[in-house]
C-alpha cells in the first residue's frame, strides 16, 4: 500500500495510481480542508503545498506522489500557532461563504514563502487564478500585506 507523508505524518491509501491527489486527501484520508472546486485546475481551491510548491491537487495523480514527496495541507499549514496569513485572514475578515478559503490560504502562504517581502503587483500575480465567487480580492491583498506585517513581528510561521 503506498505511504504518504502529509502534514508530517504518514498515510497510506490503496487508492487507483491514477486518482487526483484531491481525492486521496479529501475521501481515503479524511483531511477535507482542502475543497473541490472545478477539478480542472483552474479555481485553486483545491491548492496544497508540494515540496513547498502551491499544486492544485486535482491535477496531481496518486502515482506522482510518494513517501519522499512532501504534502502541506491547510490542516497542517501551522499546527502549532496560526500562521501569519492565517491571522491576516482573520483581522482582515477576508471570509465570506469561506469555500474558497483554504486554496487562499495556501497560496498566500507560498506567496509568502517565496517573496518575504512582496509587492502589491508580486501578490496580486501570486494570487491570479485562485477564484474567489464572493469577489473578496482586495480584502485578500489587504490580508497578505498583512501577514508580512506579523511575519515581521517575529510570528512563527512553517
Amino acid at each position: 500500500m503506498p505511504q504518504l507523508k502529509i502534514n508530517g505524518q504518514s498515510y497510506f491509501s490503496d487508492a487507483p495510481p491514477d486518482t487526483p491527489l484531491l481525492w486521496v486527501i479529501r475521501e481515503d484520508l479524511r483531511l477535507t480542508g482542502t475543497r473541490y472546486g472545478c477539478g480542472t485546475g483552474l479555481c485553486g481551491a483545491c491548492t496544497v503545498h508540494i515540496n513547498g510548491k502551491a499544486v492544485r491537487s486535482c491535477q496531481v495523480q496518486f502515482k506522482d506522489v510518494d513517501e519522499n514527496t512532501l504534502i502541506t495541507t491547510i490542516e497542517g499549514l501551522d499546527p502549532a500557532h496560526a500562521h501569519p496569513v492565517q491571522q491576516a485572514w482573520i483581522e482582515h475578515q477576508v471570509p465570506q461563504c469561506g469555500y474558497c478559503q483554504s486554496g487562499q490560504l495556501m497560496q498566500a502562504a507560498a506567496i509568502l514563502a517565496d517573496h518575504p517581502n512582496p509587492t502589491e503587483k508580486q501578490i496580486v500575480d501570486g494570487m491570479n487564478g485562485n477564484l474567489c465567487r464572493c469577489a473578496t480580492y482586495s480584502r485578500i491583498v489587504g490580508a497578505v500585506m498583512r501577514a508580512v506585517e506579523i511575519s515581521r513581528k517575529g510570528a512563527k510561521h512553517v
